[in-house]
């Protein structure tokens, strides 16, 4: 669960990530090569998708604001049956929290605020 924020990045219990974060149910790892949202691909999250079960989903926080993910990584993750929900960092790492107490099998990728 994210815990609050700092500077640019995220809190996770006692770790400070100062850049991106990814999540899983199983995992919290820095995303220090993170792209900008015009450049991410399938590539750039590295292993974060690749769980049995897949996520339903990949939460994609956009930085400080909403930004839309390219069409082409949407659709190339759309075709392994998992959905992508873009919105700014900040409201992505609130909406991590309340779906993982729901126990909803999801992955996030949190780009820097």
């Amino acid at each position: 669960m994210v815990t609050g924020f700092q500077g640019r990045g995220f809190r996770v219990r006692d770790d400070v990530f100062p850049g991106g974060l990814l999540l899983s149910p199983v995992r919290a790892m820095a995303w220090s090569d993170a792209p900008a949202v015009d450049a991410l691909t399938q590539a750039a999250f590295g292993d974060l998708l690749d769980l049995d079960p897949a996520p339903e989903f990949l939460l994609l926080g956009t930085g400080a604001g909403l930004r839309q993910p390219p069409r082409a990584m949407v659709r190339a993750l759309e075709e392994r049956g998992i959905g992508v929900e873009a919105m700014d960092s900040r409201a992505a790492a609130r909406a991590w929290g309340v779906l993982r107490a729901e126990e909803r099998w999801i992955v996030a990728a949190l780009l820097p605020l």
